[in-house]
């Protein structure tokens, strides 16, 4: 039969949709460990990354579950929300991929400007303080250097990194969003095979 057989397809997407289980508990894993020591303090970064991981993760065991049972149902709408997540992915990365130096400074001032507890955490982790200017007057700033008066803007430290990680961020999307794709076109396929097991007049 190869891997054209109804065996192997089940076993590959029984083993794709094991391997977005692992990174889902991952994503949730580093947020709450984050979270627990310390190293984040906004609570909407926290929360959006556990909201995806435990998306990720629903989505991922319908997909095992529909796999090992041959269930058309789950199978169905797993195919239709997989697909629906690599069309966000695919255009989330390859706009990452895409955005120059001027598009970068204005989302991350949008960052910024959001949250005060991400800024704190920022400014901390970065030894920095301000975005494009430095606090004045009775202002304050978390990081050690504010004392001494050394500090430099977030935006200069940020900007250093910045094309460097928005380009890994957008190549480990598209890789996944190519493995997305690849998961909708096995469970169509797994969905129109035959089990062997079953009757062998019945399409299932």
């Amino acid at each position: 039969m190869g891997c054209a057989g109804f065996t192997c397809s089940k076993n590959s997407l029984c083993a794709l949709n094991i391997l977005y289980v692992m990174v889902s508990l991952l994503m949730i894993g580093i947020a709450a460990w984050g979270k627990w020591f310390g190293l984040v303090s906004s609570f909407q970064v926290v929360g959006g990354i556990i909201g995806v991981g435990v998306f990720l993760f629903v989505v991922a065991l319908a997909g095992l579950v529909g796999a090992m049972k041959h269930h058309q149902v789950l199978l169905f709408f797993y195919m239709i929300i997989l697909f629906m997540v690599f069309v966000v992915q695919f255009s989330v990365s390859s706009a990452c991929l895409a955005i120059n130096k001027d598009q970068q400074e204005q989302l991350l001032e949008v960052g910024w400007n959001n949250s005060q507890s991400t800024q704190a955490d920022v400014e901390k982790t970065l030894n920095c303080c301000g975005f494009l200017q430095l606090p004045s007057g009775n202002d304050t700033c978390p990081a050690a250097c504010f004392a001494q008066h050394t500090c430099t803007t977030c935006a200069a430290k940020i900007q250093e990194h910045a094309e460097e990680v928005l380009h890994f961020v957008g190549g480990i999307g598209l890789f996944f969003s190519f493995t997305e794709i690849l998961g909708v076109w096995l469970t169509y396929r797994y969905r129109n095979q035959k089990d062997p097991r079953a009757n062998p007049s019945a399409f299932l």
